[in-house]
Order: structure tokens, then sequence, then C-alpha cells
């Protein structure tokens, strides 16, 4: 009731109201962008596809569903994540990058204009790969279209243009929310597609599986719960900064803290780990078909030990989100360069010394709380096996990083209308 009560309050401010609206404005016009498929697809045989390859479930998901009905929008944002990953590991090891991102807001204008530039020929590679997939194998999505050939040329042009421009669009939707919205557009996008495909698998297992949606209402709890006690998880260092002197006025003295997350990466590493894990996959499909009898059963082995209904496609995928939540916190950590920030600040933490030290403790601290939340990110990367092998689910309504992802935005969205409410004195969303 009080959640309720707090949204009425939202929604009695002008401002606040107009940035509601138009973030669910932003979400029709994808949706509905969602639904215009591209040309030549045959809608039976995709669907086929999509129920015989969990695979692809990842990608789908990041398109916000338009992926499943190979949509204009079918890329979704998906090119663009890639683009804006590929940007942070850039970071420290290109000098220019990392001066341009010590700049301020006009360094992170240029970066963000790169990470554009980078999604158009990414967008480009995954529609050529996608129509590539789909207008081969045992269930042709696009039969008979081979790309660039004499009699599809330009038909070939105009759908790799469209898919591409797709892409574009999605993200010039997210980057909207973010600026006269409310959340982060890109999250939030992916977070509409997620929800909107719930209600259709809900009314599917009311009439063919109601044990297992049960099973999986379950499940969804417990799950939600532990994501949100980890996603707000945090290590408190305390830090305190010397009094200094300025004429006749003293600065300085004061106690604060630096908060540590349990889980500092978020759901990157998942997003890292599949796609490494499918591209073993995407790659073998390619030659399935090859005239060579050697390679053609070599490329099946591949594509049926990567297979997400084996064990070992999800021990494998355990064993990466681990060590991809390490890689990635660590990357994002020392860009943030702390310790040299404290001791540039005459900030300290007691009874460590500022420099070399401070690093190394903050190091060791971090890494000791990461394990937490990298061994939590790999439950909840592997969840889906478990749930398919002793419940009667066949498939999640939500997969497990879907799931990572509602949460998050919701939460991360919630903190921007309590900060906004805040400014106007009403009670906070959150307590």
């Amino acid at each position: 009731m009080e959640t309720i009560r707090n949204v009425l309050n939202a929604f009695k401010l002008p401002d606040l109201r107009r940035k509601i609206l138009f973030t669910l404005a932003m979400l029709v016009a994808y949706r509905f962008a969602a639904h215009v498929p591209v040309p030549g697809v045959n809608a039976d045989a995709l669907r086929q596809l999509f129920q015989s390859n969990q695979l692809l479930g990842l990608l789908d998901m990041f398109s916000g569903g338009a992926m499943s009905s190979f949509s204009v929008v079918a890329l979704g944002v998906y090119p663009y994540i890639t683009a804006s990953i590929i940007m942070q590991l850039l970071l420290p090891l290109i000098p220019p990058l990392e001066r341009l991102a010590k700049e301020g807001e006009a360094g992170q204008a240029k970066i963000n204009q790169l990470t554009h530039i980078i999604t158009v020929p990414l967008a480009a590679l995954q529609a050529i790969a996608q129509i590539t997939m789909f207008s081969r194998g045992t269930l042709p999505v696009m039969e008979g279209f081979n790309l660039f050939s004499a009699e599809t040329f330009v038909s070939s042009v105009a759908t790799l243009a469209t898919l591409t421009a797709g892409t574009m669009f999605a993200v010039w939707l997210g980057e909207l929310i973010t600026e006269q919205g409310v959340g982060n557009g890109i999250s939030i996008i992916i977070f509409g597609g997620i929800v909107a495909q719930i209600p259709q698998r809900i009314a599917q297992d009311l009439r063919t599986n109601v044990p297992g949606l049960i099973a999986f209402a379950v499940i969804g709890v417990v799950t939600v719960a532990a994501i949100v006690f980890i996603y707000e998880g945090q290590r408190r260092i305390p830090v305190q900064y010397g009094k200094r002197v300025r004429g006749t006025k003293i600065y300085g003295g004061q106690s604060t803290h630096i908060p540590l997350k349990v889980n500092s990466a978020g759901m990157i590493p998942l997003i890292f780990a599949s796609s490494f894990l499918i591209l073993p996959g995407v790659i073998a499909n390619y030659f399935q078909f090859s005239d060579s009898q050697v390679i053609a059963s070599l490329a099946q082995g591949v594509v049926n030990l990567f297979d997400s209904g084996q064990i070992f496609y999800w021990i494998m995928y355990f064993v990466m989100v681990v060590g991809f939540t390490y890689f990635y916190t660590d990357v994002i950590f020392q860009q943030q360069n702390m310790p040299e920030n404290l001791q540039r600040h005459g900030g300290f933490i007691p009874g460590i010394r500022p420099g070399a030290r401070t690093a190394e403790y903050l190091n060791r601290v971090l890494r000791r709380i990461t394990l937490v939340g990298a061994l939590f990110l790999g439950s909840v990367a592997v969840l889906p096996f478990f749930a398919n092998t002793l419940t009667p689910m066949q498939t999640m309504i939500v997969t497990s990083t879907g799931l990572l992802i509602v949460v998050g935005v919701v939460i991360d969205t919630m903190k921007q209308l309590e900060a906004q409410l805040l400014m106007r004195h009403y009670e906070g969303f959150l307590r």
C-alpha cells in the first residue's frame, strides 16, 4: 500500500509524471517496431527454431523478444552492449582513450560517439550471421535466401541496412529514455522485452503445465529475494580525511566510507560467458552441412557438446561466469583509481598507509567479497539446469539472467524515483 501511495505521489508532480509517461511511450514505440517482421520470413519455421534451440534465448532477451519474430529490430541493443563492453576493456589498454575518460563530460561524450561508431559494423556482422543461420539448417527460416547472390543482392543490402538501422533506432530510444525519462534507457528496453513475454508464457503454462508454473513461482520468489540481498550487499571501508588549514579556515576532518559492492559486475559476466559459449556452436553450425564427412561430423560433435541440454555446457557456464566476474570487477576497480584519489584529497583508511598499502588492502577486500558475488552469479546462471532437472518445468517463464536484469532495473529505477521524490519532501520507495 505504501508503494502504491508513493507512485500516486510521483504522478502528482507534473515534471516527474511527464518523465514516467515519456518512458512508457518510448517502450510502446519499441514494442510496435518489434512486431514489424522482415519480409520473406517463414513465421512457423522461426517459431519451431526457437523452441528447439535454447541458445537463441539470450539474444532474443536482449532484443526484447524481437528476434523470435525476426522483426526490423531483431538485433535489439545487443551490438551496442557488445560495443560498450569492448570500449570498457580498451580504456585501460589504449592511453588516448584513457585520457579521454579523465576529461569529464566532454571526454565521455567522445567515448559514447566511438561506441556508436563501433556498434554499426557489429550490428551488420550480427545481421549477416543471423540471416546465414536462418537460411540454412533443418528449419530454414529464410529458405532459398543466399546473401549477396546475383538474385538477392539488392534485397540482401536492404535487409542488412534495415536490421542495422533497427539496432540504432533501439539505441536511440534507450538514450532518449535516459535523457528525458526515468532510469537507464538501454536496460529499460531490455526489461520491457522480458516483461512483455511473461503474460503469454503464463497463459500457456496455465493450459498445459500448472505444476511447472507453481514450481517457477516458488523458485522465482526465492531467486528474486536472493538477487535483492546480493545486489544491495556491500562492505563499507571506513575513510578519514585529515584537517587542512587554509588561511583562517579549517577544512576536512570528517569521516566517511567506501561502499564496496558484493556484486560490482552486475549482469556483465553472464553476458560475457553466454557469448563465449554460444560462439563455438554458431561457428560449427556453418560446417554441419559441409561436403566433407569428417568436417561435418566434427561440427556436429561441437554443436552437441555446447548444447544447453548437456551438463558440460552448464559446468563451463558456471566456471566462466565466476572467472569473468573477477575479471570485470578488477577492470572496473582499476579504472576508478581509488587509492590515488583518496591520497590526492587527503583521505586515508585508519591503520593503513596511503598509496601502495591502501591499494593492496582494497584489492584484498574486494577479491574476498567478490567471491560471494561470483559464486552467486554462477548459481544464478545454472539455475535453469536444476529447475528443469528437479521440477516439472520444461522451460522457465523468465530465465535466471532475465530475473537478474528485471530486479536490477527495478531497483535502479526506484532509486531514481526516490531521489526525485526526496527532493520534493516525499517519502521514498525504498526503506
